[in-house]
């Protein structure tokens, strides 16, 4: 399919060498992103892509309208509520950023604009905007700017009285600050330059050169990263500091911003512990003495090492506790039994214990934004794979709930009950059973003709929930069906779900993925002529490694922002994240992982062999996966496929891990990704 001539990497071979095992990388050159020749190879592979996809641009472009046909341009964010203000987020009509507003006292008020983002994004090729902290005195707002796409964030302070941003530049945060109760200390967390790793608290004063700022805390153990916040009960400052298996934390009254952190209770390896205030106790979300799916516990402010904390909520074999939402007079559970999610309402006295009633199989609940402790109204979102996201105040006391927000599909087109949407069991090659929720038209006749994309991600615990898509429509409307595969490595079915797709076990989740790809042809739901797999990030992973054990399989993958160099970046403790990722992965500094590593590592195990067709991308500025990583695996990939396979490597040579930054802009990437697989399909018109 290739039929113009494809980029070739030149080819310089270096060996790299570790536990007496050599590898021979030739390309591994690419990652000098100030050297020309890599510019040069980066733009001649843009240019062999939009050769071979001129056909497409004009569906393209009508597939970029379609999608944004259906996104209503004046949307704005239901409201809530904090210390006297309400808060909002708006857009208007054909602008890419929002309106951060609010409004004294009532939402009658006059509108308060404290940012406007298409403004602040004039000059820039990508702008995001930060976490917003509004001072105690509700006078200041502490924010953060990045125009790079590196999640390097510069804040700055502004008065929201005056208009006037002060001079005040810290560069390198993450974006976002916390305020003590005096409306003069604000308290940030700055990333080492070169790992990008969160390391340092620092302690600004208004009025005060940023060069003088103090030092407040610094994690030094390079595989952890710490965090800064506020209790909802407005009384304690907070330092976190999280590896992917232990957590510890600090803490410090408000009223008290020059005293010293305390530590909570020591980190210990492999305890798990998050801290909620409540009154004169502190709550705590655990998984201490091996309580895998969590419980919570009790503790009393003033003497708070774990020796002391008293079992709350016990922990249970088929439930996973996720979170607590602490209010004045209800405490809120966030669980998953079997996949699902579960809200949990409970009154601190013990007369009410309840679930919010969900029907489907196939939905996504979780408790929304509900900074206000003093009420009984509950603030959560609901959707499903064919139901679009709401979002609904219940009042935990009369039990009686008001949609305050209905996602608005536009277009007259949609309407929920002409899709089917349904959860099915796959059997993995060691019985386990592995979930997959799937969507289709109802006039989406089901045979080995049927189109199926099927997604996943599973890694890092993180739950890819079956969830309301508007962008999607334009797959299910072509005839497509949709799947989330829930495989390993995520915690969709528990913890042990996730601990058995990681470190030595992460193999499962490829091989679940193949096992539900297989289920899908054998259930004659589609044929290897027309199915597809997308994963993106640790999902790029995913794809990468099942196109090495089974390309025969599909007929396109996407690969999104792919880590697929896995034992080199493990290796290498300045690329940014990765001593924090020895956890997840393995330390290949030891051999038995990186003997594990090395056998399922995408760019590692790329062999002589058909591969199917693939469209691969990247941002140039990524700091989570570098850009090098999909560029060397695409340069080998082109060396050693024997068939005629498309393979294209679209790079954003302005953004970075998330893609472009408007709202409308990033559906042009979603456009490129659809346009590929239904060209494949021959369903452009």
């Amino acid at each position: 399919m290739e039929g113009k001539k494809a980029p070739v990497a030149r080819k310089i071979p270096k060996e790299l060498i570790k536990h007496n095992d050599v590898r021979i990388d030739e390309y591994y050159w690419m990652n000098q992103k100030e050297d020309q020749e890599v510019i040069s190879y980066l733009n001649a592979e843009n240019a062999y892509y939009e050769s071979l996809t001129a056909h497409t641009k004009e569906f393209q472009e009508s597939l970029f309208l379609e999608m944004k046909g259906r996104i209503k341009e004046d949307d704005s964010s239901v409201p809530y509520k904090l210390n006297g203000y309400w808060y909002s987020t708006r857009y208007e009509i054909g602008s890419e950023y929002a309106l951060y507003s609010r409004y004294q006292g009532t939402l009658e008020a006059a509108e308060e604009v404290m940012f406007n983002g298409n403004d602040m994004a004039k000059g820039h090729d990508y702008f995001s905007l930060g976490g917003i902290a509004i001072s105690p005195n509700n006078k200041l707002a502490a924010f953060g700017v990045d125009t790079v796409s590196r999640r390097q964030y510069v804040m700055q302070i502004k008065n929201l009285e005056t208009g006037t941003v002060y001079e005040d530049r810290i560069e390198n945060t993450t974006g976002g600050g916390v305020w003590a109760n005096d409306n003069e200390t604000l308290f940030y967390t700055r990333k080492d330059p070169v790992t990008l790793r969160s390391d340092k608290i620092y302690k600004h004063k208004l009025g005060t050169p940023t060069s003088e700022d103090v030092l407040v805390f610094h994690e030094e153990d390079e595989t952890f990263s710490t965090f800064i916040y506020r209790t909802k009960s407005k009384k304690y400052l907070v330092i976190g500091s999280f590896s992917t298996l232990t957590s510890e934390f600090r803490i410090l009254p408000t009223d008290n911003p020059d005293g010293e952190f305390k530590i909570f209770s020591p980190r210990t390896r492999g305890l798990e512990y998050t801290i909620f205030h409540y009154e004169n106790n502190f709550y705590i979300l655990t998984n201490k003495d091996k309580a895998e799916n969590f419980k919570i516990m009790k503790v009393d402010e003033g003497n708070t090492s774990s020796i002391n904390w008293q079992e709350f909520i016990p922990h249970r074999e088929n439930v996973l506790l996720e979170d607590i939402d602490i209010f004045k007079e209800y405490y809120v559970l966030s669980e998953r039994e079997n996949g699902l999610n579960k809200i949990r309402i409970i009154r601190w006295d013990g007369t009410e214990d309840y679930y919010l009633p969900f029907q489907l199989e196939t939905y996504t609940a979780y408790v929304g934004s509900n900074p206000d402790f003093d009420t009984e109204i509950l603030r959560y979102s609901y959707n499903s794979l064919s139901t679009p996201s709401s979002v609904i105040d219940f009042n935990m006391r009369t039990r009686e709930k008001e949609i305050k927000k209905e996602q608005q599909v536009l277009g007259g087109q949609f309407k929920k009950e002409n899709y089917t949407e349904r959860r099915i069991w796959a059997i993995a090659r060691d019985g386990v059973k592995v979930p997959m929720s799937i969507v289709y038209r109802n006039d989406t006749e089901l045979n080995e003709q049927t189109p199926v994309l099927q997604y996943a991600y599973g890694s890092y615990g993180s739950t890819i929930d079956p969830y309301f898509s508007t962008v999607r429509l334009s797959l299910l409307d072509r005839g497509f069906v949709y799947a989330i595969a829930h495989v390993r490595g995520g915690e969709y079915l528990g913890r042990k779900w996730y601990e058995t797709g990681k470190l030595l076990h992460k193999k499962n989740t490829f091989t679940d993925f193949i096992d539900c790809s297989k289920f899908l042809i054998e259930q004659k739901m589609t044929s290897a002529e027309h199915l597809y797999a997308m994963g993106g990030s640790a999902g790029g992973l995913l794809m990468g490694a099942i196109i090495n054990m089974q390309p025969d399989l599909y007929n396109g993958v996407i690969a999104a922002v792919p880590f697929v160099d896995v034992v080199t970046t493990m290796l290498d403790d300045s690329i940014p994240l990765t001593t924090g990722e020895y956890d997840e992965w393995g330390n290949p500094n030891e051999k038995g992982f990186y003997e594990y590593m090395k056998s399922y590592s995408p760019y590692d195990n790329v062999k002589a062999q058909n591969y199917p067709n693939m469209l691969v991308t990247t941002g140039l500025h990524d700091s989570q996966v570098q850009y090098f990583e999909p560029a060397k695996w695409v340069a080998k990939l082109r060396e050693l496929k024997k068939n005629d396979c498309l393979l294209l490597f679209h790079i954003n040579m302005e953004a970075g891990h998330g893609g472009a930054s408007g709202r409308f802009e990033s559906l042009r990437e979603v456009a490129k990704e659809y346009a590929f697989i239904l060209d494949l399909e021959g369903k452009i018109a």
